[in-house]
């Protein structure tokens, strides 16, 4: 062989052994943000049909029922618009003066909300205002509340499809 041709190949070679060490050693750093959850090791996709989609639904340790309402239905796809949520204990009496946050994403795509929502106001008779709501695309969405009110403390999930 020619010696161009003997430097080619080794530079490639001895190339290829750099990069497939390097994504083996920045893999684990990287991976997580930039890979799908099924490639993580996540669970097997969601079917749209298996998800509860109400719009009211009680916390998970059951201390508040919670309902949402958007200012538009369905929730329009890339504008920001406002959503505003009913708390009142699972008796049914309305929750004034909670401290609520929100958080939320597309488990399917390992991605959160492209905005901050954020509660901007109490309404008063448990209604408060959510400022802020984007979706950027179709799919299933969480949209996650934790609720913070009279000593307790519970979180609730809506599961949302946008078609």
């Amino acid at each position: 062989m020619k010696k161009q041709t003997v430097t080619v190949i080794a530079t490639t070679v001895i190339t290829t052994i750099i990069l497939i060490a390097a994504l083996i050693y920045f893999l684990p750093i990287i991976g997580p943000r930039y890979l799908h959850p099924m490639m993580m090791g996540g669970s097997a996709p969601v079917v749209a049909s298996d998800l509860d989609t109400s719009t009211s639904v009680l916390t998970k340790q059951g201390l508040f029922r919670v309902s949402y309402a958007s200012e538009s239905t369905p929730p329009p796809l890339n504008q920001i618009h406002t959503w505003t949520i009913h708390v009142e204990t699972a008796d049914g009496q309305p929750v004034d003066n909670a401290e609520i946050t929100v958080d939320g994403g597309m488990p399917d795509m390992g991605h959160g909300l492209p905005t901050s929502p954020q509660v901007t106001q109490n309404l008063g008779n448990g209604d408060y205002l959510v400022e802020g709501m984007k979706f950027q695309m179709l799919g299933w969405w969480e949209v996650r509340f934790d609720i913070n009110a009279n000593g307790q403390s519970d979180t609730v999930t809506f599961n949302l499809i946008l078609e």
